[in-house]
């Protein structure tokens, strides 16, 4: 008792003393300074409160200065909000700086797009008045969404969870309506949990659809639907997070995954760029060795915390596809399955931490424990075939062919660009990795340089100096993910080679 009243006591004088202002000041001359002449809050959705912006006040001068007002133009009307030296409102009076000092002014905003006329929503912050007036303008864009959000309990206000197979699961979410199986490019498309898509139902994402997700959110095709993403080169389909300030475009794991179970089918993804979440695609459909669960063509996956694409036991079959920075692994091809990659490019440079896994990964088994033993079991890998690939990265060794005795192990490799820089031989004698040897590898560029434009902004672009310039063979697909006709002299990858500038 005697430590506790101690310590109010302490904290009493340090409260007094903090407010107590034992410094003379001069009132305003209007020669204030700010860290910048205009905040952008960047672009928020209708309804959804904006990261948090500061405004640095500078008073240069050798006098402790006394601004008498700072205040929002709008007044109290606003659809900003100030923090001003630790206290929030839309006005202030008084407000302090030491000589040659500093204090911070913290924006924020949440403005309802119906509410204005105009969606480039602006006001200005008032420093001083009369003559000594200075301001500093805040500029926001605001887009008005579809929001898709899981129901809620009416008494609890619990949020639902998903039900599938029967089952329930702590996945936050639920079944799309058949009134929203479109999605479109006139809004943006805003999802809060994980939006499923119900058996024997598709989803179509029109050209031009932006879909983002909050956190922890994601789409679910389940058993026997279908996924349709029909992009096309002039109007990409984006998935990526909620997020839109610039500080967020390249921070990976903002959102979760499109899940594609065990028994979707059809599925396609044509002209998209996936960026931003924890795992691009997750593909854990047995599906068939004839028939694609998925067909992926002319798209980008891009920062994953994971993986770009995690597939387990499935086919897909993709063309003109760019995969690059994950976690663990660009792609990893797991447990058998059928896998089909023209003319694709995987370049894993991530930067955020040590990656244990290559940029591509291909196995035929899975493990888990039984009695506390660990079991292995195989899967037939009835096709792993890349044509045309390139496979790079920050690491020594970029590709891993994974076999376990016991089931089919069946792949082919020609024409391809491969980083493989065993420095302490640990793969030495292995067939499946014997690039000169094995008959299953043909043409292959071992070390080669690629050239890519700008590793770390994921701009795979290939220059005049890349070893994959005319390296390719010809197949079907002679226009690269650009459009660019490679018809003759096609090179290696999903770009042709340009000049750079």
């Amino acid at each position: 008792m005697r430590y506790f009243i101690t310590f109010i006591i302490c904290f009493a004088l340090i409260s007094v003393s903090s407010c107590r202002k034992d410094f003379s000041t001069v009132p305003s001359f209007g020669n204030l300074e700010f860290s910048k002449d205009t905040v952008f809050l960047d672009t928020v959705f209708t309804n959804i409160g904006s990261a948090t912006y500061n405004l640095k006040v500078y008073n240069r001068g050798s006098k402790s200065i006394t601004i008498p007002k700072i205040a929002l133009e709008n007044g109290t009307t606003s659809n900003y909000r100030l923090n001003v030296d630790g206290i929030p409102g839309k006005e202030f009076n008084d407000i302090d700086i030491l000589a040659n000092d500093s204090v911070y002014v913290f924006i924020e905003t949440t403005i309802d797009a119906n509410n204005i006329a105009n969606p480039l929503y602006t006001d200005r912050i008032l420093f001083d008045n009369g003559t000594n007036q200075q301001d500093v303008d805040l500029v926001t864009l605001v887009q008005d969404a579809n929001f898709i959000y899981p129901g809620k309990d009416p008494i609890t206000m619990k949020i639902d969870s998903l039900t599938i197979n029967g089952q329930a699961t702590s996945i936050k979410g639920r079944f799309l309506n058949d009134s929203e199986l479109v999605f479109t490019k006139t809004k943006p498309t805003v999802i809060y949990g994980y939006a499923a898509v119900a058996s024997n139902k598709t989803l179509t994402i029109e050209a031009g659809a932006r879909i983002h997700f909050h956190d922890n959110s994601g789409l679910i095709i389940d058993d026997k639907a279908t996924l349709k993403v029909n992009g096309t080169l002039s109007e990409k389909v984006i998935f990526e997070s909620d997020r839109l300030e610039h500080g967020f475009s390249q921070v990976p794991g903002q959102w979760g995954t499109i899940w594609m179970r065990a028994g979707s089918k059809d599925n396609e993804i044509y002209h998209a760029q996936i960026r931003n979440g924890v795992i691009g695609i997750l593909i854990d459909s047995i599906g068939s060795s004839s028939t694609p669960t998925l067909k992926l063509q002319n798209s980008e996956i891009y920062n994953h915390s994971n993986f770009g694409i995690l597939a387990r036991e499935t086919n897909i079959e993709a063309h003109n596809v760019v995969i690059g920075s994950a976690g663990q692994a660009s792609l990893a091809a797991t447990i058998g399955g059928t896998y089909n990659f023209t003319h694709s490019t995987f370049a894993n440079y991530w930067n955020s931490g040590i990656r244990q896994l290559p940029a591509v990964l291909v196995n035929n088994f899975f493990t888990y424990e039984l009695n506390g033993q660990e079991v292995i079991e195989t899967r037939d890998l009835n096709a792993a075939n890349f044509t045309n690939c390139i496979f790079n990265g920050n690491n020594n060794i970029e590709f891993i062919l994974d076999k376990v005795e016991g089931s089919l192990f069946n792949y082919n490799i020609s024409n391809s660009i491969i980083q493989f820089n065993d420095t302490s031989n640990a793969y030495e004698g292995n067939i499946e990795l014997d690039f000169v040897n094995n008959i299953n590898y043909q043409n292959i560029i071992l070390n080669g340089n690629a050239d890519f434009r700008d590793t770390q902004n994921e701009d795979f672009i290939i220059g005049q100096e890349s070893n994959a310039i005319n390296k390719a063979k010809a197949t079907l697909f002679n226009i690269d993910i650009l459009g660019i006709d490679r018809s003759t002299s096609p090179d290696i990858g999903a770009f042709q080679h340009i000049t750079f500038e």
